[in-house]
């Protein structure tokens, strides 16, 4: 298969067009992202509100209820576009919620975060895992983790690095230590040094993808034009791993990815040996959650996993994503719907999208 980028088939629709169709579908998705106004009616609303569908010619767009405001139009006192969304004060009590369970010395139990987010327990646990896609109990125990994570990086021995992150125990720790560092705490330290990766290189419709596994599942895909360069890659991310060539077996893996990015629309079900920070974690998984075909803005996932302040870190999360297509970054544009960076290539990032959308 030739070593090609492709490019894209179809120029992407105008913004008013975009938002034109978000009216129509009343697609609650975009609610917050612009508003719309009726000559008619003198009054603006949220793309998803009820209200009797308006003329195209009678509409105009607007990015915040200020601007619909000085145009001279009212609020709709049916959807109340003027009002705080329940999904933002959600976010912002999950937030809070986060940031208690980040530092206190003991986490947090279910009824004192219920209890400050002026919720029942039961509801709390769902708006929590709905934001976030981790339960409050996982999410505290992630962030625990990444507190070993970074005190082996440093002079601390295992035994305190395990205790002072807040774990009561050595044993309920090390009951998890390979699926929260992909390894042993010591091979961690040493920098992943004893851990075998194997990996192999194929080409296809984007250039070359590479695909590297440990013993948990697949740590890496990368995407590039050089293969030399993406062996360098993935041996900068793990320095002292032994890098052995994939077998006959190894090939059934890379050929499932390489027909994944060829035909998107069949998934893919692959065991991953994901590693980041919890923060990363969180964003990878609204990434996930991202069907094929659509996409997401970086404030829309900010606003999803409780932090929606943190649209840069949002953006810094997905340029540190090392699992091209199974983590698939490659679905978060602009607010304004512009393609942003990618880490593998605009190009590459337009035709993802195109066989997405095909």
């Amino acid at each position: 298969m030739p070593r090609t980028v492709a490019k894209s088939r179809t120029k992407a629709k105008p913004l008013d067009e975009r938002r034109w169709d978000a009216v129509v579908a009343r697609d609650k998705s975009f609610d917050g992202t612009f508003f719309y106004s009726v000559a008619t009616t003198g009054v603006y609303c949220q793309p998803s509100c009820a209200a009797r569908q308006p003329l195209r010619k009678n509409v105009r767009f607007h990015a915040t209820c200020a601007d619909a405001e000085g145009a001279g139009f009212r609020a709709c006192k049916r959807c109340r576009p003027n009002a705080v969304p329940r999904q933002t004060q959600h976010a912002a009590k999950v937030t809070e919620a986060c940031r208690l369970i980040e530092t206190a010395e003991t986490p947090p139990g279910l009824e004192e975060l219920a209890t400050g987010a002026s919720m029942s327990p039961y509801h709390f646990h769902r708006v929590f895992k709905a934001a976030t896609g981790v339960t409050p109990k996982a999410y505290a125990v992630a962030h625990r983790q990444k507190r070993v994570r970074d005190a082996l990086q440093g002079d601390k021995s295992v035994t305190e690095a395990i205790y002072e992150a807040g774990f009561n125990s050595s044993g309920r720790f090390y009951a998890g230590a390979r699926q929260a560092l992909g390894m042993t705490p010591s091979e961690f330290r040493a920098g992943g040094a004893n851990a075998e990766i194997r990996y192999a290189t194929a080409e296809c419709s984007l250039g070359l993808v590479l695909v590297a596994a440990s013993a948990k599942g697949v740590c890496a895909i990368l995407l590039g034009d050089d293969e030399g360069a993406l062996v360098r890659d993935l041996h900068g991310r793990f320095a002292n791993a032994h890098l052995l060539a994939g077998d006959r077996g190894f090939a059934a893996l890379l050929a499932k990815v390489v027909a994944f990015i060829e035909a998107p629309h069949g998934g893919l079900e692959l065991p991953l040996d994901v590693r980041g920070t919890a923060f990363q974690h969180r964003v990878w998984m609204a990434l996930r959650d991202i069907p094929a075909g659509r996409t997401a803005s970086y404030a829309e996932i900010a606003r999803r996993i409780g932090k929606p302040e943190a649209v840069r870190a949002v953006a810094g999360a997905c340029a540190a994503n090392a699992l091209a297509v199974a983590i698939p970054c490659h679905r978060v544009v602009r607010s304004d719907g512009s393609l942003s960076g990618y880490r593998w290539g605009e190009a590459r990032k337009r035709a993802l999208l195109d066989k997405e959308r095909g």
